[in-house]
């Protein structure tokens, strides 16, 4: 994976002209195109390596504010044909318009390398970035780390790190939590802790995903009271939370077997976010219902009604049948 070294010096052939089966789309575009419009263009385009119309289109996305999306480069796919057009493309994007519309067609194309678990093309994208001066910076790294991360390569993920510090991108937040959320997840705690360590001796603070990762080591260890700790941390730091921070929270409560306390603790939680709320009561809803404790479940399916907390369709029907049907029954026979 080595960093800024040199693409084989390949004269670029041009396309004379766009296409004439595109120039006429392009004549007919909408008033108000869509990203996904380009999208389709783009992929259409690019499925037929008709390059010079992916530049042209690439181009005019961005000056009608129709920015890239997940799907611009889905053309891409990992076959050994579809890979052979990269070397092109990527002096492709090199020609776009300078700024913005250029780096952001190189992190898109990044991310979707790593989607592929294309690494090392997606590294080459990168060094064509750093040798064109096309606007890199640690965003463009983020796709790369995911990918490292989630595949518990953690030795090339830091490698990357000293990387991106060797062409003086210093590593973000954002960065370091990839880490940090991967080392928490395998309950490395020890290295979780020195991944703190660094991010304090570079000046970073914590945000909702560090939480959210520091609580997920917490709960995978079964440290409950540690994750409660953490909560509280997080709150005091002015940090809403994740609903995945609560979820872990939910989660180990009840593998323990913490029933009282897990509905205790959603109770306490509802009533700030409506979202979280709806993922939150519905989720233990759900949970207590596969594990049998249905008068848990039936409470907390009460209290979203009485709330006003939107059920998922299994989730009314059940309330529908067990317990809305089961409360008026009884009312009728007290009468």
């Amino acid at each position: 994976m080595s960093l800024l070294r040199k693409l084989p010096n390949k004269s670029f052939v041009h396309q004379s002209i766009v296409t004439a089966r595109f120039l006429t789309t392009a004549n007919a575009f909408p008033d108000e195109p869509t990203s996904v419009y380009y999208d389709d263009l783009v992929n259409a385009a690019g499925s037929e390596r008709d390059l010079e119309t992916v530049r042209y289109l690439l181009n005019k996305r961005m000056r009608d504010l129709c920015f890239n999306t997940a799907n611009t480069f889905k053309f891409i796919t990992n076959t050994e044909n579809s890979l052979s057009i990269l070397d092109d493309l990527y002096k492709t994007l090199a020609r776009l318009d300078k700024g913005f519309t250029r780096k952001s067609a190189y992190d898109t194309l990044i991310a979707r390398l790593c989607k592929l678990r294309k690494i090392d093309e997606a590294l080459r994208a990168v060094d064509i970035m750093a040798e064109g001066e096309f606007g890199l910076n640690a965003g463009s790294f983020h796709p790369i780390l995911s990918a490292l991360t989630r595949g518990k390569k953690m030795e090339d993920a830091w490698r990357l790190i000293n990387l991106m510090k060797q062409v003086k991108i210093s590593p973000d937040l954002t960065a370091y939590n990839y880490l940090l959320t991967a080392y928490c997840f395998s309950r490395n705690l020890t290295a979780a802790s020195d991944v703190l360590k660094k991010m304090e001796e570079e000046g970073l603070g914590a945000d909702a995903r560090t939480y959210d990762a520091l609580v997920l080591g917490a709960c995978k260890a079964g440290k409950v009271e540690e994750a409660f700790v953490l909560l509280r941390m997080m709150v005091d730091d002015g940090q809403s939370g994740l609903y995945s921070t609560f979820a872990h929270v939910n989660g180990v409560l009840l593998k323990m077997g913490y029933y009282a306390q897990a509905v205790k603790f959603v109770m306490v939680c509802g009533g700030r976010d409506i979202k979280l709320d709806t993922e939150l009561f519905g989720s233990l809803a759900s949970k207590l219902i596969g594990l049998g404790r249905f008068d848990d479940a039936k409470f907390i399916l009460n209290e979203m009604n009485s709330r006003g907390i939107k059920m998922g369709h299994k989730l009314r029907d059940y309330y529908e049948i067990n317990v809305k049907l089961t409360v008026n029954s009884q009312a009728k026979e007290t009468k």
